[in-house]
């Protein structure tokens, strides 16, 4: 499958095909075997390096010399443009940046606020449990993150389903014009939620934002916008694709299943193993060299854009034993990266676990082994997602 570069590095030109999005981690096995390091084109044909091994991916995510700001692209970065007022979040800054913003977001993400949600989320958990007849995926693991994370930044009911919308859109346009208007429709609606919050303030997560000082330090109109997506797009995306993809895999392993319905107290490591088995993140998480950085043996230019595989390191067999199979009684559940590492740790982690443990609890009587049937998976290369789940006869 590869071939090698003058400078010996693999390269696989636009590996990203449809063979890859059918089976994305079959693909990233092989290319984790073969080497540490490939250099490869995206489909728009922005050239990349994908770091593939868990060992590789730690170290590079603790690597100063590897910077979250497009700034330090060498080339125009194309592979996921978003315009400034949705760029300035914690994903996309270091330094100073990066520690000024995830002090001023803490105050948002106190224990004591998600401790105050467990209520409501594993009430939310129950009822929609009660009403899933159909498809998991749009009966359940969409709409669970979506109604606590609207709950939580503060979005009405009735602005829920088409923002929703508009940012599957996003993560997965069909076409160009597709995802400007879908981001079109994103911004002025985030625009327009922050301008209400800090005329008429509530109780939520968006009003304490605004509010937030560190001295005389306050978030800018862009740097709210752009944390409002980051939560509620990342909140959303990422629960409800490890939530509905574990799910599946859990009802394919029928002694795990029956084990977890009798031993509650397995249910923690189960969370955690979700959390590595199904982490959606195939290429999305990018790094730029600020300088010259060997990987493997061959080093990657500065100025040149790094993928971190993060689902690809959770599969790696150098750190997990039998990693393609849920195990839900694993010696080490949390060594994964599904969360990232050290200061870009997710700050949403406890309400993460939180959802996944509501979601597991609430399904558990219900669950059937092997209880769904035909399921669909996204065609994106960026993300491992399920778009349909549906109940098998009597699942």
């Amino acid at each position: 499958m590869s071939t090698h570069t003058p400078t010996g590095a693999p390269t696989l030109p636009q590996p990203f095909t449809s063979a890859f999005t059918a089976r994305p981690h079959a693909v990233l096995a092989e290319l984790r075997e073969a080497a540490p390091l490939h250099h490869v084109a995206l489909p728009d044909g922005s050239p990349v390096w994908l770091v593939t091994r868990d060992a590789d991916v730690r170290s590079l995510l603790a690597d100063p010399r590897l910077s979250a700001s497009k700034r330090h692209a060498r080339t125009h970065w194309a592979g996921f443009s978003l315009p400034p007022a949705l760029d300035a979040n914690l994903l996309n800054m270091d330094g100073a940046d990066h520690l000024r913003l995830r002090r001023l977001v803490s105050h948002g993400f106190t224990p004591r606020r998600v401790v105050a949600l467990r209520e409501s989320v594993e009430a939310a958990a129950g009822v929609l449990a009660d009403g899933l007849r159909e498809d998991a995926v749009a009966e359940f693991t969409t709409p669970l993150p979506l109604t606590v994370m609207c709950d939580l930044i503060g979005v009405a009911e009735a602005d829920r389903r088409p923002f929703a919308g508009r940012l599957a859109t996003l993560l997965a346009p069909p076409d160009a014009a597709a995802a400007a208007e879908a981001l079109g429709g994103v911004h002025r609606f985030l625009l327009e939620l922050v301008a209400e919050r800090r005329s008429a303030p509530r109780d939520d997560l968006l009003s304490t934002l605004i509010a937030a000082r560190d001295d005389d330090d306050r978030l800018s109109e862009d740097e709210l916008v752009s944390l409002a997506f980051l939560l509620l797009g990342a909140g959303i995306e990422n629960v409800q694709h490890t939530l509905s993809a574990g799910l599946l895999a859990l009802s394919r392993e029928p002694e795990q299943l029956a084990a977890l319905r009798a031993d509650p107290a397995l249910l923690p490591g189960a969370v955690e193993e979700f959390l590595r088995f199904a982490h959606p993140n195939l290429t999305a998480l990018r790094r730029f060299a600020t300088e010259p950085v060997e990987v493997g043996g061959v080093t990657v230019p500065r100025g040149d854009t790094v993928l971190l595989g993060l689902a690809s390191a959770n599969r790696d067999p150098r750190r997990h034993q039998d990693p393609d199979r849920l195990d839900i009684r694993r010696a080490d559940p949390t060594a994964h990266l599904a969360l990232g590492q050290g200061v870009h740790y997710c700050l949403g982690a406890p309400l993460a676990r939180l959802e996944l443990t509501a979601a597991l609890t609430a399904l558990l009587p219900r669950l059937r082994p092997h209880g769904f049937t035909d399921p669909a998976w996204a065609t994106n290369y960026r993300s491992h997602s399920l778009t349909r789940l549906p109940l098998a006869p009597g699942g």
